[in-house]
């Protein structure tokens, strides 16, 4: 009767057997999950096409035309074909110098397309680059934190000048503790104006998805702060004093630009190449800058970020 009784609740145990350790793995799961809770971010800007690149701007004369000497175009080109022999009176003469003209005027575009000055200047879709920086900072620099949440509080992202201003104030806070850089990565992609918002957005939710929460933001001007975060869990240390549990070791600041033109950053392999990289986009002038991101984790001072985090969510980060 007994072993009958056995065989019948046997399957039962073994459901609730598997049912727990499910729940054990999912559990263990979400805890390391939200390892990564507060985030910081600072943002803004748009990607409508500069008046300046829709039509190009010459200078008028008297005597009609642009340019200088009553010629379309202008550059007094013109006033070289005589030395060259060609006649400027009659049909064939003016034909003549048409051709020529058009001519010179294609060499000068070509090399407008060279330097890059085309996209800015002739072209309503021109061409966009999306720079992104990513420094990853010993937890110890605290006060890199502190600047990151006086910029979010204070900035003004609701123009050009004041996402420029930002993104220079950042860089700088980031140049100035160069004791606390241990990992860092770079990246560049060049996209038309018209797509060159998706891929922003794309680079830029990827890392917000990492944050739980972004406790402090501010986006074309729109501060946002939550409630303070849940102090850390405590444990006692070996003479009795109370210390968390988990320690933060690390602040990880993204640095995300969108800039009209072409734009390279090096590869991030030490520190010299690190500091390049931050020059180069902190230096982008506010005419040109389209849209800026900067984000930082933790933002809240009694979060952490561990090195399995690090890991988990930064794969891109190289040791300098």
């Amino acid at each position: 009767m007994y072993k009958k009784l056995i065989s019948a609740i046997k399957p039962f145990f073994k459901s609730v057997l598997i049912v727990g350790l499910v729940l054990t793995l999912t559990l263990g799961n979400a805890h390391d999950a939200l390892a990564l809770r507060s985030g910081g971010r600072i943002g803004g800007g748009s990607f409508r096409a500069p008046s300046r690149t829709l039509a190009p701007s010459r200078p008028s004369v008297p005597g009609g035309g642009y340019g200088g000497y009553g010629y379309p175009g202008g550059g007094g080109f013109p006033f070289l074909f005589p030395f060259f022999g060609f006649p400027m009176v009659g049909f064939g003469g003016l034909f003549s110098v048409l051709i020529l003209f058009a001519i010179a005027n294609f060499l000068v575009q070509s090399f407008r397309r060279a330097g890059g000055d085309e996209e800015l200047s002739y072209s309503s879709n021109p061409s966009v680059s999306i720079a992104e920086v990513q420094v990853g900072l010993l937890a110890e620099a605290r006060t890199l934190q502190a600047d990151l949440d006086r910029m979010a509080q204070t900035a003004d992202t609701g123009s050009e000048e004041g996402r420029a201003q930002v993104l220079q104030e950042a860089t700088l806070a980031l140049l100035r503790h160069p004791e606390y850089w241990v990992y860092a990565s770079s990246q560049t992609q060049q996209a038309r104006l018209e797509a060159a918002e998706a891929k922003f957005n794309q680079l830029a939710l990827a890392e917000r998805s990492k944050f739980t929460e972004e406790t402090l933001s501010n986006v074309n001007n729109r501060l946002q702060q939550a409630d303070k975060l849940a102090s850390l869990p405590e444990a006692e240390g070996p003479g009795g004093e109370l210390v968390a549990s988990v320690p933060s070791e690390y602040i990880v600041v993204t640095l995300l630009a969108a800039t009209l033109g072409k734009m390279d950053l090096p590869e991030v392999n030490n520190s010299q190449d690190l500091r390049r990289a931050l020059s180069q986009i902190g230096g982008l002038a506010s005419d040109r800058l389209l849209a800026i991101e900067i984000l930082w984790a933790p933002q809240e001072s009694n979060d952490t970020l561990t090195s399995d985090d690090l890991l988990a969510e930064y794969p891109n980060l190289k040791l300098v």
